[in-house]
């Protein structure tokens, strides 16, 4: 997987670049298809947002998340991001003919 972290009107430090790898790991945990993600971090105002898109094996998958904290932020978008890449991992997953063989097995 490569991870490209760039900033808005924030200075990604290391810390903050690993805490998102982190974060983003356990995405990669639960599907083999991920080939890369771009995370964009932004801060406006008392806002910190949090925005990536993960480019899977034929399909890209975007979430984003605004809050107070900007680790908070990252957090969300980490649980966003992996509750729609296992949904999009349940869609390639054909369960249509383990129903029918079920049903012919009978």
């Amino acid at each position: 997987m490569q991870l490209n972290v760039t900033g808005h009107h924030i200075d990604v430090t290391t810390s903050l670049k690993g805490y998102v790898e982190k974060k983003l790991d356990k995405i990669v945990r639960h599907s083999d298809h991920v080939i890369d993600v771009h995370c964009i971090l932004t801060v406006e105002k008392l806002r910190h947002k949090a925005e990536a898109t993960v480019m899977l094996t034929g399909a890209k998958v975007y979430a984003d998340a605004t809050e107070q904290d900007m680790y908070a932020a990252i957090d969300a978008l980490a649980d966003k991001l992996d509750r729609r890449v296992k949904k999009h991992k349940e869609k390639l997953s054909n369960h249509h003919a383990v129903e029918a063989q079920k049903n012919g097995a009978s």
